[in-house]
């Protein structure tokens, strides 16, 4: 998010998590060190910043021995919340298989963190600039338990409370994910757990419209032979100015949401085990 909208989102989303009784703990990394939770000076500077790094579990090594600054990827906060303790985090959408995998073999470290560690991701589904079908089938072979948040069992598609594919499993209520992620820890499962929140309808985009501008902005990425790390944030930033800042507001909209059911599922699964202190992770993604 362009600034000075994401510290404007950071704060809101850290207070959606307060009011429903848990603890927000803002993961990133400043000049060489992890930090879990941010003073607001500190996020503040995180989200003024123009230099940082986009750091995934494979930048982690370099990014701390060159003491230098940036936001965590799904992947990377994944890692770190689970040395910390904390069992659930909140984020916008998480990444995935890429479009025209065939030829790029573009697939995000995020699922196959979900295969092997085990905290539960809170977010609105994949970006709906990736191949949604294809990445429900890579969590598949990767034993990630994927559930859908609410009425329907459709699995969301991030700016939109849609996608046309199905979610293998459903709940209705933060109690019945605390449950779900109760009985996997009981088990002794390493896998995560993904609980896919739709965007609420009064706020999500057009979905034709959307479709069209990714559309538009893979033909541009192409053409400008724009790849890796940086295909995600360059999609994002070009179906903004393409939808007149439409996607930007449902991106808010939908991670302000996210932190309040993340909030309230981390506090249900306190319940369960018997914890006093209650805490959930939202982390805070800035290009």
């Amino acid at each position: 998010m362009p600034f000075p909208i994401n510290i404007e989102t950071a704060k809101l989303v850290e207070e959606n998590v307060r009011l429903q009784g848990a603890i927000p703990a803002t993961i990133a990394v400043l000049n060489g060190k992890i930090h879990i939770g941010l003073s607001d000076e500190k996020l503040s500077d995180l989200a003024a910043a123009s230099d940082l790094v986009k750091v995934s579990r494979r930048d982690l090594p370099y990014v701390l021995g060159k003491g230098l600054s940036g936001g965590t990827t799904v992947s990377a906060t994944m890692l770190i919340a689970k040395r910390a303790g904390i069992p659930v985090f909140v984020t916008g959408g998480i990444g995935g298989v890429h479009r025209g995998v065939n030829s790029s073999f573009d697939i995000s470290a995020d699922l196959t963190e979900l295969g092997r560690t085990s905290i539960t991701v809170i977010c609105s589904g994949v970006k709906s600039i990736l191949d949604i079908d294809k990445t429900l089938e890579y969590l598949e072979t990767e034993g990630v338990c994927v559930v859908a948040f609410g009425d329907s069992k459709e699995f969301p598609a991030f700016f939109t409370s849609t996608s046309g594919f199905m979610a293998p499993a459903s709940v209705s209520s933060p109690s019945e994910a605390a449950n779900i992620i109760f009985s996997r820890d009981q088990i002794g499962l390493e896998n995560g757990i993904l609980i896919a929140v739709p965007i609420p309808v009064e706020f999500e985009a057009n979905k034709e419209q959307i479709n069209e501008a990714i559309q538009k902005a893979l033909v541009k990425a192409e053409s400008m032979g724009i790849k890796g790390k940086n295909i995600t944030p360059f999609l994002l930033e070009e179906v903004n100015e393409i939808t007149k800042g439409k996607s930007l507001q449902a991106n808010v909209a939908l991670i302000k949401n996210n932190a309040r059911i993340g909030a309230q599922i981390a506090v249900e699964l306190s319940k369960r085990k018997g914890n006093k202190e209650r805490i959930v992770e939202a982390p805070i993604f800035v290009r």
